[in-house]
């Protein structure tokens, strides 16, 4: 079969040019996870990277093809070499406008739904709603060859799990031509409703096009069946009522108060443990650091004027402020294993 590639038909240079697709596509998360900051936000630069990458491939620069073995063909989709497709299809797209209107799904829609359930709840619901975007795609179109790709169905899942758990956040949201503090309910059902209806019109003859709505229906349900148990636990409480916009939100509020919670200790000190206490100047900001460092800004403040006043008390190096997100913490320069406080 045209489409039904395995491992051995791939040259050392699609070997070469799949795993450059594979690193543009995994950097974007690999940097948000070390430096705890938007998954979301990886994801929208993951799919804008590799998309330039397909266009340089499309201009001729390498002879790979990247639909031919990452999308998603329905016929062959069951074939055990073939599982890959499930997953790497979501980075593909037709062209520019199918991978814009993705990303602003990803971006004004999951960006506010990380906050409010965290990272790496949020990916879970991302892939959950690929996969079941694919699968929906896969079992009413088994004998169907043509290459199915893009990351609608994981879009159509965000929307859905932000349904399930929080429906009456309002988001910035382009409708109806118009742009602005939509509630997340009347988003997800205008979004749902129009692909029923263009479901409708293609089971009716009415209408003929090449866009998989069943996958963004099966994304959206499977989605919104599992978001709550996902869920529980997250930064923001279930059913949080409070009718939200994305700036100065309950969701940001969330994230705060989850970067506080992992503010270490300041009751002890390293350079109390090692017997060599602080003195003078930087005894006087260690005091006021343990006054008024209760707060994620005057914390940080503190412990920067406090890095300039102190060396490692294992090496006697310098020793600097290192941000993950909202927190701060003061690092050895030489060894992240001599100093890492608080």
């Amino acid at each position: 079969m045209e489409y039904e590639l395995v491992w051995s038909d791939l040259t050392g240079s699609d070997l070469v040019a799949l795993g450059l697709f594979l690193t543009i596509a995994i950097t974007p998360y690999v940097v948000a996870w070390k430096q705890d900051t938007s998954f979301a936000l990886a994801t929208v630069l993951s799919l804008l990277l590799v998309t330039f990458y397909q266009m340089v491939i499309d201009m001729g620069f390498l002879d790979f093809t990247p639909i031919t073995f990452l999308s998603l063909i329905p016929r062959i989709a069951d074939h055990p070499d073939q599982i890959h497709r499930f997953i790497t299809c979501a980075w593909l797209h037709a062209n520019w406008i199918h991978v814009l209107g993705n990303i602003l799904v990803i971006a004004l829609a999951g960006v506010p739904l990380e906050q409010r359930m965290g990272k790496f709840r949020w990916m879970v619901v991302y892939f959950l709603g690929l996969l079941g975007g694919n699968i929906a795609w896969v079992l009413t179109h088994p004998d169907s060859i043509s290459p199915a790709l893009g990351a609608s169905g994981a879009a159509f899942g965000l929307l859905g799990a932000y349904m399930a758990c929080w429906p009456n956040d309002r988001i910035e949201f382009p409708l109806l031509f118009f742009i602005r503090a939509w509630p997340v309910w009347g988003i997800a059902a205008f979004r749902l409703g129009l692909e029923v209806w263009n479901m409708y019109q293609i089971e009716a003859g009415q209408s003929a096009t090449n866009v998989a709505h069943m996958a963004h229906v099966g994304g959206f349900m499977l989605a919104w069946v599992l978001a709550r148990p996902i869920a529980r636990g997250a930064p923001s409480d279930l059913d949080d009522s409070s009718d939200i916009s994305i700036a100065g939100s309950a969701a940001s509020k969330a994230t705060r108060d989850a970067a506080t919670a992992k503010m270490g200790s300041l009751d002890s000190d390293p350079w109390m443990e090692v017997g060599k206490e602080l003195k003078g100047e930087a005894a006087r900001i260690l005091k006021r650091l343990r006054e008024e460092g209760d707060e994620l800004e005057t914390r940080r403040a503190w412990l920067e004027e406090l890095s300039e006043q102190v060396i490692c008390p294992v090496c006697d190096g310098e020793v600097h402020t290192v941000i993950i997100g909202d927190n701060c913490s003061l690092k050895c320069a030489h060894s992240g294993k001599h100093i890492r406080w608080p």
